[in-house]
């Protein structure tokens, strides 16, 4: 027995459920998941550039006969929706299980987006765990779904399930061989005539596993003998049963499709029955459909994880012994870009320059946020290319100075094809890649611009600036962000271009560095107190109205960003 965080837990049960391939995009809260099945070399796990790519990938593993696992968060399956929605038509050769996890509360997300929307809308099964435990085997029971019933499986976690621990009992791994491929025209090629007849089968397919999920034993009922039932899943479950300790629950293991045969025997001679569960009425509004009655938004709410202590409020019952409870209120603690941030001189120079700057998902998205204030949107991964594009079309004012942001990650996932866009349609927008030669903000995990995989193998590494001299970019830069004069002239002098233009930043993410530079330190008698230097926003500068500034030795890297902003040259190295 061990102690397995969710997404440890899934890695375990593709390796003990044999899986031989897997595919993902970090995105927290997934990322744990391949970081974790990478350390079984029977698996053989990558990343992909996206999360599109990373389906379309496993559907190849799939076909060629290879248990597989491709993982994703809830706003990566939207950039995957094309191939999913027709990998439902195509069915799968040996095992494909789709990892969602959502981020309800959005801890680390743009959007607080229910997946379970999209196995009803592709007719795709979903399965749905509530500890560790459940997590391993249902992974298994996915997989073993996914052959029975030629489908893709898709297996929804949410932030809670994955980064909690609850106790694991492990198993040895079962071996699986790799299935036969046999070519097969009507079930792989999607051509109309083919895909006519598939979407029959679908249906019936739909059909089998509707009679199928009313006896499954995912599906369980814990009968209480009251007059009160909780329909429910996942986290939910947990919270629910702490809650209301004498009610009888239906605890759904399958979401869809729903074993209405189930909840309607389960629902007769109780007085009342509740839908416990998070975000969309997604239970509710198909119970309801179905012509069961139950209440469910009415008392729960919408928005947000829930707790146990949300839902004795919603429910107006009195405050239990509550765990969960901090009696002391935790300091409040902004988010802040690292110290040595590379991100930090580019900022200020946009700043300084008063551009309109189109954001992107990263740990630069801070960059919207004071002392720099200097991003005006955030959409989705790689959109602020093609809004920068958008923006110059629309405001012929700013033609040339419409600015994107995006990290070398998040470039590779969905940037290259809108700058080939700016370029193509005759834009003269200037896109900065804050390139930091990692996936800084789910982890630090590799991407193919760094030159390794995620099985630690070296590999080539994706060159920006050939890359965007092939896409058709006529001025490509380089520059350092420690050099913050080079970096204000650099942008300045892009920005006034009539053509498209590229600047791509030199610094690695400061959290790879192998050792720190020199520290800096505020000589007390040349300091003016102009406070320049906090404009910077580096957490190893603080400020106290009795002692002045300093700069923390600890915490500093020596990038020297703050020295170069200090106007009477207080801030100097220290001596070693």
């Amino acid at each position: 027995m061990e102690l397995y965080s969710g997404n440890e837990a899934i890695a375990r049960g593709a390796y003990e459920g044999g899986v031989s391939f897997a595919a993902g995009y970090p995105g927290t809260p997934s990322t744990e998941i391949l970081e974790n099945l990478s350390d079984y070399k029977e698996v053989n796990s990558q990343w992909s550039p996206n999360e599109k790519v990373a389906l379309e990938v496993g559907m190849g593993a799939s076909l060629g006969g290879a248990r597989t696992l491709v993982t994703m968060k809830h706003v990566g399956l939207n950039v995957a929706a094309d191939p999913l929605f027709t990998a439902a038509y195509t069915g799968v050769n040996a095992g494909l299980v789709i990892l969602v996890a959502d981020d309800p509360s959005m801890h680390s997300s743009q959007n607080e987006q229910d997946s379970r929307y999209y196995a009803r809308s592709s007719l795709i099964p979903m399965l749905e765990p509530s500890d560790s435990q459940e997590a391993k085997e249902y992974l298994k029971e996915a997989l073993k779904l996914s052959e029975d019933f030629d489908t893709p499986v898709l297996l929804r976690m949410t932030t809670r399930i994955s980064h909690s621990k609850t106790k694991v009992e492990l198993s040895d791994r079962t071996k699986i061989p790799i299935r036969t491929y046999e070519k097969d025209i009507a079930k792989y090629v999607m051509l109309p005539q083919n895909a006519r007849q598939k979407r029959l089968n679908l249906l019936e397919r739909m059909r089998r596993l509707e009679d199928f999920v009313n006896t499954y034993h995912l599906n369980q009922v814990e009968e209480a003998g009251g007059e009160i039932g909780i329909i429910t899943s996942g986290i939910t479950y947990q919270h629910a049963k702490e809650v209301f300790k004498a009610a009888s629950f239906l605890k759904l293991g399958m979401v869809y499709p729903l074993p209405f045969g189930l909840i309607e025997s389960f629902v007769k001679g109780k007085k009342s029955v509740y839908v416990v569960e998070e975000l969309e009425p997604f239970l509710e509004d198909a119970i309801k459909a179905h012509g069961i009655k139950v209440l469910g938004k009415e008392l729960v709410p919408r928005v947000g994880e829930l707790s146990p202590d949300i839902l004795r409020d919603s429910f107006s019952l009195p405050k239990g012994d509550s765990t969960s409870a901090i009696e002391t209120p935790l300091p409040p603690r902004p988010p802040l870009m690292c110290p040595g941030c590379p991100h930090r001189g580019v900022f200020h120079s946009l700043n300084k320059l008063k551009l309109t700057v189109m954001g992107d998902i990263g740990c630069y998205t801070l960059g919207a946020l004071a002392p720099f204030e200097a991003m005006d949107t955030c959409l989705a991964m790689g959109a602020g290319v093609g809004m920068a594009l958008g923006f110059e079309k629309a405001t012929s004012a700013n033609l040339g100075k419409a600015v994107a942001v995006i990290g070398d990650s998040t470039f590779v996932h969905s940037g290259i094809t809108p700058l080939i866009d700016i370029v193509y349609n005759k834009g003269a927008s200037t896109v900065i890649i804050l390139d930091n030669r990692i996936t800084a903000m789910t982890g630090r995990q590799d991407h193919p611009g760094t030159g390794r995989t995620l099985m630690g193998e070296e590999t080539r590494a994706l060159d920006f600036m050939k890359l965007a001299e092939a896409i058709g970019v006529g001025s490509i830069r380089t520059i350092d962000p420690y050099d913050l004069k080079q970096t204000l002239t650099t942008i300045k002098e892009e920005t006034e271009k009539d053509e498209p233009s590229v600047i791509i930043t030199t610094r690695p993410c400061a959290l790879i560095l192998s050792e720190k530079e020199t520290p800096f330190s505020i000589d007390k008698k040349s300091c003016t107190r102009c406070l320049s230097c906090l404009k910077v926003g580096c957490p190893a500068i603080s400020f106290d109205k009795a002692k002045g500034l300093s700069i923390d030795a600890n915490v500093c890297i020596g990038c020297g960003v703050c020295a170069k902003v200090c106007k009477f040259s207080a801030i100097l190295e220290v001596d070693s």
